[in-house]
């Protein structure tokens, strides 16, 4: 039982009052009477030990407290109501995966592939939310994760997809020369872009081709995300460090062009996990094995 939580029904009277701005009304809308919500909001504001609300005379008005509490208590309400209808329509509609996905994967990768799972599967429900950074299932509504890394989640069961293969510098074909292939001190002279999560990737780039200690591997604009760096260097603001499985389309349509051969190859990769109590269960073991079938040729991962 938690202890520090109010009554529901309270903070549902609560909300009702803080819209209107008067108990009558919030009694009318409730079907309640007034001096039933006036004794749940006093028993709320004891329990609270702030006043949300001051009795001028015949009317009421939000102290601040009572109007930053609506405001969370409104905004709650609405996602457990939210949560009740989308656990009521799937009844007879067969179960729903909620997983968390970094974004240019998704958007690149997997979504151009999931029609496919759909059609396997078309009792199972997949949603995608994105998350960048690591975090903890117990604190979250997801089912399972998709993500960028070094190995499987402690406390989760899971399983490396695929590696991320070769990254290579790319930029607008804008930026090169006409006449003469890039060499790698022309290449190192252009302006460089950098991804914050990976700030180490260009001065291993650079240390890989010889040029230990430059600090012209520092230089540059950071970005937040895959896609943002791929949009810069589309836009010819320079050359990012990017991994070659994500840029099939911007390659092929030659929206972006590899200025110099000299492509790194990391060993992290692509992980699916889970907690324990989802792992095994049926829906998600049928979207990994789909997932370890569609993984890019020459990127499949030994058992």
């Amino acid at each position: 039982m938690r202890k520090g939580i109010p009554n529901l029904v309270a903070l549902q009277i609560f909300e009702a009052a803080a819209r209107h701005e008067s108990f009558t009304r919030a009694a009318n809308e409730l079907s309640l009477t007034q001096s039933a919500v006036c004794r749940q909001v006093a028993s709320l504001e004891s329990r609270l030990g702030v006043a949300l609300f001051l009795r001028i005379k015949k009317r009421i008005v939000l102290t601040t407290h009572g109007r930053q509490y609506a405001a969370l208590v409104r905004k709650n309400l609405d996602r457990i109501e939210r949560d009740t209808l989308e656990l009521m329509a799937q009844r007879g509609v067969g179960r729903i995966l909620e997983i968390a996905v970094v974004p240019t994967l998704a958007s690149q990768w997997l979504i151009p592939r999931l029609p496919q799972f759909r059609a396997r599967r078309p009792d199972i429900t997949v949603n995608l939310s994105i998350r960048t950074e690591p975090f903890l299932f117990s604190d979250s509504p997801f089912d399972a994760a998709l993500y960028f890394g070094d190995s499987v989640w402690p406390g989760t069961q899971g399983k490396l997809l695929f590696r991320e293969g070769k990254v290579v510098p790319v930029c607008n074909p804008s930026l090169l020369p006409a006449a003469a292939p890039v060499s790698l001190d022309q290449l190192t002279e252009l302006p460089l872009l950098h991804l914050s999560t990976r700030p180490d990737a260009w001065r291993t780039w650079f240390r890989l081709n010889g040029l230990e200690h430059d600090v012209r591997a520092v230089r540059g604009a950071r970005y937040e995300l895959f896609t943002m760096l791929t949009s810069a260097a589309q836009a010819g603001l320079g050359v990012a460090l990017l991994p070659e499985i994500l840029l099939a389309d911007e390659l092929s349509s030659g929206r972006l062009v590899v200025p110099l051969d000299k492509p790194m190859t990391g060993e992290s990769g692509y992980y699916l996990v889970a907690p324990d109590e989802i792992a095994h269960d049926e829906p998600f073991v049928a979207l990994s094995e789909w997932l370890s079938s569609v993984v890019p040729r020459g990127q499949e991962v030994a058992a």
